[in-house]
Parts: C-alpha cells; structure tokens; sequence
C-alpha cells in the first residue's frame, strides 16, 4: 500500500468584518421573524373579547340596559371581569414563553473579522460564513464553501430520511440539520426568505387545536348556539302571553318583564366559564411549567401531557447524563499506527463525544495527519480514515463484524463487555486499497483497537423511573447502543427490561412490530428510522406516545410523537421540532412535567360538569315555561348569584387543585353521563318548588324559593366534585354555602337581588325538595362511578385508573 498523505482542508474564508454585519443589519438583512410562541397583545385582546357567547351575552346585556332593568345587568360584570382574567392570564402567559423563547434560542458558529464566534441563530446576517459540525441545525439556506464529509438530513423538508452528501457548492436548506461531518458554509437567504425561520414560526406560534377536551367543549357549544335563538324567541312569546297578549304587554310595562326574564333564560344556557377557565388553565400550566425551566411550545401541548400512557427515553442524555469517560483500551492485535491514528481522531475538534472521551487516555501518544473519507453517522454507526498507515474503519463492533465468518473470540469480549454495561468502538484496518463504500461495511476488517467506555447515569434516573411505574406510564428505553449495555443500564436503574432487543433483528411490517412493541421494553442499535416506526407502532397499538431525545438522530421519533420532549442542551434541530423543552435538560423534571398536565385536564373534567349541568337545567326550564306559559322563575341577577356560588368562584379553585388522574378518551361522554341527569333533577326541582308556590300566588316566595333549591342541589354536586375531601375544599364549599345564607340574610343584599327570607311553608318546601335532589344526585353520580370503575375509567376524584 503507497502512503496515503493528508489531505488538507481549504482555510475557510475570513468572513464578514464587523462593518459589514452593520450594514446588513441596518438594512434588515438579518435572520429573523416573527417567531414568537404565542398571540401578539392585539389578538390577545380580540381572542377574548370576540367570541360567539361574548357576542351573546353582550347582546343580552345591551338589551336589559336598554329596557332599565340594569339592577339585572349584574351579568356584564361576569362578562368583563372573564374577558380581563382570560387577557391578563393569556399575555402574562406570553411573555413568559416569549421570554424563555428567547434565552433558550439555538446559537450558531460564525466567522467575522477572521475569529469564530457563537451568536444567536437570529444575528446570522445575509453572506455569513458558517461554520457547521454535527447536531447543528442549518440557520439559514446557504452554499457549501468547504466540507469534510458534510451529510445532511432534510427529512423535515422534503420527507426522505436518507442523508444527503454535500460537497462545496452545493446548496443546503434551512430547516435540515447536520447528521455527519462538518462545512463551511455561506448564507445565501435569511429572515422571512429561509425555511428554518418558516418552520420555527409554525412550530411556536399559539394553537389551541388539535385538544379532545376542547373539540368536546365546541360540540356542545355548537349545539347550544342552535338552539339559543330559537329559544329565546320561545320564551319571549311566552312570556308576552303570560302578561296578557302583545296588546296588552306593549300598552304597559309588561313587555319590559318579558324582555328581562326572556334573557334570564338565555344567560342560563350559556356556560361562558368553561371556554375561559380552560384557556387560563392551559395559559397558567405553561407559566408554572416554565418557571420549573419547561418550555411549552404550543399549548395544546398540556392536554397531550395528561394523556401520555408510554414514554419512549433515549438512553443518552435521559437515563445517563451523556457523558462518557474512558475505561480502558483493549489491544486485540498489534497492527502498527493504530493508537496514533485514534488519537488523531479523538483530537479533532469535530470528533464526537464517544470519540473525544478517548482523548485522555492517549494524552502520551503522538497524533498522525489524517482524512475523514467517511464521516460518522448515527444510521451508519461507523467512520472511516485514511492515514500513512493506511485506512481504518471507527465504529460499533457489532457492525463492524457483522459480516465475519467465525468468531475469533473479540465478538464474545465485545459481548461480555456490553453485558457489562459499557460502550463499545472499535477500531479496525482495512487492507488494501480499496476506497470505502459509504453504504457498506468494508470486508475482512483486521480488529485492532477497543475502546472501552462508561457512561455517566442521572442520579435521579432510578426515582423518575420509579414515579413513572407508580402512574401507570410505561417507559421504553430505545437506543442507538449496544442492546446488552442498554439493558445493563436500565437494569441498574430499575427498569426491567431483560438483555435488551436488538431492533436489527425486528420485523419491518408494522403489525409484527405493534406486536414486538408492546412486549419488549429495552431496545438497542435502533436506527434513527427504526425509532420514528416504532412511535408509529405504539400509536398503531392506541398507546399516546411521548418521545424525548437529545440528538439529531432522535428528531425524526419527537417530529411523529404525540408529544415530542427535548432536553435543553440538545440539538437545535431536536428542539425545534419538540412540543416540549426541558431547558435545563434535567430528566427529573418529566414527573412535575407529566403531573401538571394531568392536574389540568383532570380538574377541567371536573368543573365541566358544574357548567353543562346549568346549561342544562336552564334549557329545561326554558322550555317547561315556554309550554305551559308561567313566568320564567329566575332573575338575571338570580342566576349571577346561583352562578358565582355553585360554578365561577368554586370552579376557579377547583381547576388549580392537584390532581394526579390519567386523561382518558370520551371526555364529553363521562361529563355529560353526571351533567345531564344532575341538571334534569336541579331543574324539575325548581319547577316543583316554583310552580307550587307560583300557584299559591307568592310571586317574590317563588323566585327565593327557586333560587334557594337550586343554590342547595348544585351545592350538593359541588361538594360530590370536590371529592375527596379536604379541609380547602370544605371549607370552599362552606364559604359558598354562608354565602347564600348572606345573600337572603343580608336586608340590602337581600333586596339587590330580589330575594325575600323564606316563610315558613316555603322553607319546609325548599329543604325537602333540595334533600330529595341532593340524594338523587348522588344516586347518579355512585352509579356513574360504579360504571366507569367496570369499564376501567377513571373516577372524578383523582385516584389512579385501574388496569387497562
């Protein structure tokens, strides 16, 4: 074999001079956009102030104003202080993630006034040179100056996971990022023109969608916005009617009344708390979650935290801390300018953190010029190098020899060394000439080298693990390594999962995988194509899958997750496609993480039910008064009150209590299984109480009596959803409870709300009928429960869910 010389790589150019990255940002030729995670102030303010049910509501509210009745206009401060809460909770919201947005931004080495330098991704200026090493995500659309053996993947562009090589005066796109090699590179497009900044907005701007809880909360909303109008129309004619006819309504004041109770009833139908309360429940779950260092990219993103049934951990940088040290240098056959050519490669300023980890133990041996031919890549598993002494192949032993006829004994020493839990390179000469083959392993590799590797485990790894056990979440550990040294580790921590899978070894169609998945649990030398079909496969199993990395290699899996989680000090492109990013990469934040998606969604199950039992209630007694033409029996001021004491200020607190329960799918289902025939007893309560007193001719007996029945049956539910019991929620449920005893005690509160003190015949009437509707709705709810716990659901007073 003739020597092999050096070859040198291009001096790259000197780049822009700080002049020059002056003018260009005067001119606006700079990379940025507006990326921000959520609304800006204006749509903040519009979001909440125009809405179907505000436009309801501040219709009703124009027209009691316009009839004088403004002591019954009490409603439009419900209306205002919402719409305050809901803007003031959502803007301190964004700026919050604005502001982590920011800080958490990828930075990018650039090369001005001849030095290399770290900046924000949002600072690269147009014809900036770039120097890009892998993991780094491409800033901006560019042309290659120089590369040494640069590849490229562009899946999140154009859908193919092959990588893709890149020599000098090749074009690379925004958006992808670097899987092998490295590259000079000068930025051709930036700012609006580039796809990175494209993809970036798209991936954190606001979203509300894509939620099961609010597409159940729309369909109801839907259905009341149907039949609100006609209603309305309804009980306004039967109202007239009960005042004498039109003739005689309109000659007098009388239309005024039926103006009033016509939007009593409207305001009733309307649950104008619970679109509000889960916007300010998402909002304050990304603000508490960022205070723990967790950036929620899109909101929705929370209700996805709930329901999270399997997390899928890659190894590296989750259950171990992603460092590795040197153990020991294992010489399986003297072959000359071996450890001289490892320590060039474990030198070089783009070697990878395996690589670079053996530098210390060859700090006395001298380095060798040398060429990367074939850079690694995490697919690949291996690098190849050309040097005097010849060429070498740098990479996974399992790969490497793969091909070899029989086992000379370094496969069994590789094996028991896995086994061990270690990582494993090894380093081997390839004799001959014959160039290297990027798609294939070269033959008749002669082994030279192992290097011996221990990774560093999280110290809190075995207690999140733990956590996660405790919740029902099963955790998979999928991994580009070695499958003994994963299943060692997860071993070592708790989890498990046997000898560890091979995933070389799985089938391919996606029913035989759904089927390996969901018996295996420790998986390694899993490509990064392999991870986005086994995401694929758990979900084929109707698993909800989060997926959490670290490295270029894991970006494709957290892209197709149902929730994609990056760890802070990953790859740019890792992180631009996650949902979720631990800024400080810290693997005992998933259980906070986790929890607080559960609290939220599980609470919002929870108060849902005090809103849709109003709605309905009120429809009930819309329509009953409609037909048979009494007055409707409440006020508009009589529902404010029944309302901020059995729905707005209980809900409020109740949607911020802990709570660990699983989201489960038919949210809508389970809600309306309690709302439904809770609101049909409230209201035929009501009806029995008013109408008997209506009879009897006690006008102001009647409204009170209603008003107080109804207070005690909803309080009744409230004290059922506060389970279980503790001494807030008591005490919650007694504070609303004196409330009413004040609204009815108090003379001047008393007449505010047109109240009078129940006489002694309608308090006899109140009590029986309130006891017989609370015992009937507790019915309801035991019998709901004892449905749900056949059915394996989860019960509503947060206590885990039994085995699916």
């Amino acid at each position: 074999m003739q020597p092999v010389a050096a070859v040198a790589t291009a001096a790259p150019p000197p780049g822009l001079t700080s002049a020059d990255v002056a003018a260009r940002v005067s001119a606006g030729k700079v990379n940025v956009t507006d990326d921000t995670s959520s609304r800006s102030l204006g749509e903040i303010l519009r979001g909440n102030l125009f809405t179907l049910f505000n436009a309801i509501l501040g219709t009703a509210l124009v027209v009691v104003l316009a009839v004088g009745a403004w002591k019954d206009a009490v409603f439009g401060f419900v209306l205002l202080f919402n719409t305050l809460i809901g803007a003031v909770t959502e803007y301190r919201a964004k700026r919050t993630l604005d502001r982590l947005a920011i800080l958490n931004q990828s930075e990018v080495t650039v090369i001005r006034d001849g030095a290399e330098l770290r900046v924000p991704m949002r600072e690269v200026v147009l014809d900036e040179v770039m120097r890009l090493t892998l993991g780094d995500q491409v800033p901006a659309d560019g042309e290659v100056l120089t590369s040494s053996g640069l590849e490229v993947d562009e899946s999140m562009l154009t859908g193919e996971s092959e990588p893709v090589d890149k020599a000098p005066g090749d074009p690379v796109l925004s958006g992808s990022a670097v899987v092998a090699g490295a590259a000079v590179v000068r930025a051709t497009r930036v700012g609006q023109d580039a796809y990175a900044q494209k993809l970036t907005s798209q991936v954190k701007q606001f979203s509300l969608v894509g939620s099961e809880l609010r597409n159940g909360i729309n369909k109801v909303l839907v259905v009341i916005s149907w039949v609100i109008v006609p209603i309305a129309f309804l009980l306004f004619w039967s109202q007239i009617r009960n005042e004498g006819g039109f003739q005689v309504a309109f000659a007098g004041d009388g239309w005024r009344d039926a103006v009033v109770q016509a939007v009593a009833g409207i305001v009733g139908m309307v649950p104008e708390g619970l679109v509000l309360l889960t916007s300010i429940n998402f909002a304050l779950a990304a603000v508490i979650l960022a205070r723990r260092r967790v950036l929620i990219q899109e909101l929705p993103a929370v209700e996805v935290l709930a329901r999270v049934d399997v997390l899928c951990l890659d190894k590296t940088g989750t259950i171990t801390d992603g460092s590795v040290e040197l153990d020991e240098l294992v010489e399986l056959e003297p072959v000359a300018g071996a450890r001289e050519l490892l320590a060039a490669v474990a030198r070089e300023p783009d070697a990878s953190p395996s690589a670079a980890a053996i530098a210390p133990g060859l700090a006395d041996v001298a380095t060798v010029a040398q060429q990367v031919v074939v850079p690694f890549s995490s697919a690949r598993k291996w690098s190849g190098h050309r040097a005097e002494s010849g060429t070498w192949v740098l990479g996974a032993p399992e790969v490497l020899l793969a091909s070899r006829a029989a086992d000379d004994g370094v496969v069994t020493r590789v094996l028991e060394l896995a086994t061990s839990g270690a990582r494993v390179l090894l380093l081997a000469h390839v004799p001959g000439e014959e160039p290297l083959d990027h798609h294939s392993v070269p033959e008749d590799l002669r082994p030279a080298l192992l290097a011996v590797l221990r990774e560093r485990v999280r110290p809190d790894a075995a207690e999140t693990l733990a956590y996660f056990a405790m919740q029902d979440v099963e955790v998979k550990v999928i991994s580009g390594d070695n499958p003994a040294t994963v299943g060692r580790i997860a071993d070592s921590v708790g989890l498990q999962g046997g000898a560890g899978i091979d995933a070389r070894t799985l089938p391919k169609d996606r029913e035989s995988l759904r089927v390996a998945m969901r018996e295996g649990r420790v998986f390694g030398r899993v490509s990064p194509e392999q991870k986005r079909a086994f995401v694929h496969a758990l979900q084929d199993d109707g698993r909800t899958v989060a997926m959490t990395g670290d490295g270029v290699n894991d970006a494709l899996a957290l892209k197709e997750a149902d929730l994609g989680i990056a760890m802070g000090n990953g790859a740019a492109a890792t992180k631009a496609v996650a949902r979720v990013v631990l800024l400080d990469g810290t693997f005992s934040t998933l259980p906070g993480v986790v929890a607080e998606g559960r609290r939220v969604i599980a609470n919002m199950e929870r108060v849902a039910a005090l809103f849709l039992t109003k709605t309905t209630y009120a429809v009930l007694l819309a329509v009953v008064v409609a037909l048979v033409a009494w007055p409707y029996p409440f006020l508009p001021r009589h529902l404010t009150l029944v309302g901020a004491l059995t729905i707005g200020t209980p809900a409020f607190f109740l949607a911020l209590a802990p709570n660990n329960q699983r989201y489960r799918k038919g949210f809508l289902d389970r809600v309306l299984q309690l709302a439904v025939p809770c609101g049909l007893i409230c209201g035929s309560g009501v009806l029995v109480v008013y109408g008997t007193l209506h009879l009897r001719g006690e006008t102001l007996q009647a409204s009170t009596g209603a008003t107080l029945t109804l207070i005690l049956m909803a309080l009744w539910l409230l004290a059922i959803l506060a389970r279980p019991w503790s001494w807030w929620r008591l005490t919650l449920v007694a504070a609303m409870a004196l409330g009413a005893v004040l609204a009815v005690g108090i003379p001047f509160v008393r007449d505010f709300f047109a109240l009078e003190w129940p006489a002694g015949p309608t308090a006899q009437l109140i009590v029986v009928v309130g006891v017989i509707g609370a015992g009937l709705i507790e019915l309801v709810y035991r019998l709901r429960e004892r449905r749900s716990a056949r059915i394996g659901t989860s019960s509503a007073d947060g206590e885990p869910v039994p085995e699916r």
